[in-house]
């Protein structure tokens, strides 16, 4: 009367593989619809960021130079005097 039926163990493993099952194909779905698509955005985000980050370094080279060509003794004057500075904090 207030006893419980057991279930059979062949019962209890088919729905446990159901509910793996069901719990795998809710992870795949997950997966392609936020995970996938949130790394393909964060990668073509750094891409960008790769990309203006090497035009400004190519932008500033070239200043460099074009001041380095334009004043050279003012540029290894400044050299040597980094350089001194540079001595003397290592010394």
């Amino acid at each position: 009367m207030f006893f419980k039926k057991k279930k059979k163990p062949e019962y209890i493993a088919e729905n446990v593989n159901d509910e793996i099952a069901s719990l795998k194909k809710q992870v795949e779905s997950l997966l392609n619809e936020r995970v996938t698509p949130a790394i393909a955005n964060a990668a073509d985000k750094a891409e960008h960021v790769v990309h203006n980050a090497k035009e400004m370094t190519d932008c500033q080279m070239k200043q460099v130079s074009d001041k380095v060509q334009s004043r050279p003794l003012m540029a290894i004057g400044i050299a040597v005097i980094i350089g001194c500075f540079i001595g003397k904090i290592i010394r």
